[in-house]
């Protein structure tokens, strides 16, 4: 018989996420590159036959009080009932993960092209993933 991991605490499993990249805006609207540290460029190999990537990133923008929302009108809509931001698109979050689909325009060195990344200028990424 196969047995349940145990239930663990809030203080049982530290977490530890470095950044991988920053997100730097470019002229081109809907344009972003996405700077790759040179120790995780190794991580790049082949990463030019992806046509879509899913970019993890940290909302660094939030201030204390936006990680401390948990319910929201969803897009600000006050016509619309309050949800809970598990709910929701909402940025405001107790972990402000941002996640996009983006399209892999170009790849040269370090330094990724994609499309239609939400995430502002400066953003750091935690990750990134095919897509």
């Amino acid at each position: 018989m196969e047995r349940l991991p145990r239930q663990m605490n809030d203080n049982s499993l530290p977490i530890s996420i470095q950044p991988i990249a920053i997100a730097r805006a470019t002229d081109e609207p809907d344009v972003m590159v996405i700077e790759v540290k040179p120790e995780f460029g190794e991580a790049l190999l082949l990463i030019e036959e992806q046509k879509h990537l899913l970019v993890l990133y940290w909302m660094h923008r939030l201030t204390e009080s936006d990680r401390a929302t948990l319910q929201v009108h969803p897009r600000g809509d006050m016509s619309v009932p309050l949800h809970g931001v598990f709910a929701t698109h909402s940025p405001g979050r107790p972990n402000p993960i941002g996640v996009t689909r983006v399209e892999l325009i170009k790849v040269e060195g370090n330094t990724l092209f994609v499309r239609g990344l939400d995430a502002f200028d400066g953003a750091p990424i935690i990750d990134i993933k095919s897509g």
